[in-house]
């Protein structure tokens, strides 16, 4: 295989890639789209007052925390975030075992 066909082959794969993540990109749009919609809808008219200053109050919280604290609910979050991973890596192990009985 000489360069010319290594780098053909490499851009070629690269488009592909690209291709593939642009697909994923607009699923994930559409999808956020779609929920913020939904949440318009769910919260058209229930949005108290109270609840108006709850969600101020805590994004005041957010925006004047220190750098470590901030750094801190980072790591919490993320986290969080790796549980519910595993949760979902656990229960599709799960179906695939129970799939090959």
């Amino acid at each position: 295989m000489g360069i010319k066909e290594f780098f053909k082959k490499a851009f070629t794969d690269m488009k592909e890639s690209t291709k593939a993540q642009h697909e994923a990109d607009k699923a994930e749009f559409r999808a956020a789209k779609a929920e913020a919609k939904a949440n318009f809808e769910e919260n058209r008219g229930h949005n108290t007052f109270a609840k108006a200053k709850a969600d101020v109050k805590k994004s005041w919280d957010d925006a004047h925390m220190s750098p470590s604290e901030r750094t801190e609910k980072l790591r919490e979050e993320n986290a969080a975030r790796v549980e519910a991973a595993n949760a979902r890596v656990e229960a599709a192990n799960a179906r695939y075992e129970a799939a090959k009985k």
